[in-house]
């Protein structure tokens, strides 16, 4: 059996007696959620739930190519109706960024933290028990009886960690936090000298996740379609039907959204244009057999390299983040491929001209203030195309039509703007995206 579990940061209630905790129900909770939200019941929908005492708490797995809901009815039990409600949506969001699918990042103990405090940034404060994992806001304050039982250094790597937590925005990514946590070295520490059996003083249960990464590259790519068709389905229930979505906000609609979009990455489209601008290179070697003549003349070695210009906008709206997100894409293509940069407004500035080769990274500091002609770079491109295979635009796309190209071109749109005219049928157009990732 493969199995890939991720419990919560939800306290267990030993005041519940077992007999209570046996006949404990989850299908009143469900139905609560079906009238309520509407969209998580449907996710949950798909998921079978398994009642069993083998897991302390809660969590989602993956069981032979099937995702099933696995809780403890003394954890469970023990929860006010609302912070079960909370617990169910933090069980579906696990399922919706495909947590239980990822890879294991390691140190897996900071992942683990990182994915909990992604998804409880989602989920209304008041559904979450109080002191648990949830960003921009401390733990719990310490009872004097743990305070007595608690060695000095526990204490002060319990507060360190709460003052780290306070201190995080909502809303990011579990990437984003992971980050966090890896760059500030004293707080990383702490978490990994708080496992259990090495103090173990924070009042939080988070599984140490050794089930993760134990799924085939086959069986990981099932499981993500399976997902994927539930949350197409759960959109087009929330959309269609009387409940709708429930209290998700506006912009966590659009992360569901784009997570079932079936639009081509932009990165793909944008190599695929480097690819098309690529020529054939022919050199002699004699290292390669002469399938005409051989062991008489060299054999033929073919290699395929490009030059492109890139016009970079220098409107504000073109930020220097998308400068940058432009440029670690072109960064792994600049192995085969020359990029030079131009800025342009309503000229093209020559002398910004910078080369940029395997191993070089071009400035991003602007030279150019002025409005935005897109003739400028279209006839620099075409006056230079004895240089240039082809030359791509990095703008926020608001300037008239330049008309048709001798060189091929490419649109790179800036997130959010859009061109102002139809170029589709005759150029490549980019339309850059930030990266929805939790």
């Amino acid at each position: 059996m493969t199995k890939q579990s991720t419990s919560v940061d939800f306290p267990i209630n030993t005041a519940i007696a077992p007999e209570d905790a046996a006949k404990f129900k989850l299908d009143p909770h469900l139905l609560d959620l079906l009238w309520n939200e509407s969209f998580f019941s449907a996710v949950l929908r798909t998921v079978t739930k398994v009642k069993t005492d083998m897991i302390p708490t809660a969590g989602v797995a993956v069981v032979e190519g099937d995702v099933k809901l696995w809780w403890n009815p003394q954890f469970v039990a023990g929860l006010e109706p609302k912070h079960v409600r909370g617990l169910l949506k933090h069980e579906a969001w696990h399922i919706i960024f495909n947590h239980i699918t990822t890879r294991r990042h390691e140190p897996h103990l900071l992942w683990n933290y990182a994915t909990d405090w992604a998804i409880n940034s989602m989920i209304p404060e008041d559904e979450l028990p109080e002191g648990g994992l949830r960003p921009a806001r401390p733990f719990k304050p310490l009872t004097s009886e743990q305070t007595t039982n608690l060695s000095a250094e526990q204490i002060e790597r319990y507060e360190k960690i709460s003052k780290f937590q306070e201190s995080l925005p909502l809303e990011k990514s579990a990437e984003w936090y992971f980050a966090a946590l890896q760059n500030d070295a004293d707080t990383k520490q702490a978490v990994q000298e708080s496992t259990p059996g090495n103090g173990g003083e924070l009042p939080i249960d988070t599984d140490d996740h050794d089930a993760w990464d134990q799924l085939t590259d086959e069986e990981r790519e099932m499981v993500k379609g399976k997902i994927k068709k539930a949350l197409e389905d759960a959109v087009k229930e929330a959309d269609n039907g009387s409940k709708g979505w429930g209290s998700m906000s506006s912009s966590q609609r659009k992360v569901i959204r784009e997570l079932v979009s079936n639009n081509i990455p932009w990165q793909a489209i944008l190599k695929k244009f480097c690819g098309f601008t690529r020529r054939a290179n022919r050199a002699s070697n004699h290292k390669r057999l002469n399938r005409k003549y051989p062991a008489i003349h060299p054999g033929v070695q073919r290699g395929y390299t490009s030059s492109i210009a890139v016009y970079i906008d220098q409107s504000g709206s073109v930020s220097d983040a998308s400068l940058e997100m432009l440029f670690a894409e072109l960064r792994s293509l600049a192995k085969r491929t020359e990029f030079v940069c131009y800025h342009f407004d309503t000229e093209v500035d020559e002398s910004s001209e910078t080369i940029w080769r395997r191993g070089k990274t071009p400035v991003t500091n602007r030279t150019r203030c002025g409005g935005t002609d897109f003739s400028a770079p279209t006839l620099h491109a075409n006056k230079n195309k004895h240089r240039f295979d082809g030359y791509l635009i990095l703008t926020d796309g608001e300037a008239t039509d330049p008309g048709p190209s001798k060189l091929k071109r490419g649109w790179i749109i800036v997130p959010n703007r859009k061109l102002y005219f139809d170029a589709s049928k005759r150029d490549f157009v980019i339309n850059m995206k930030d990266e929805v990732q939790r």
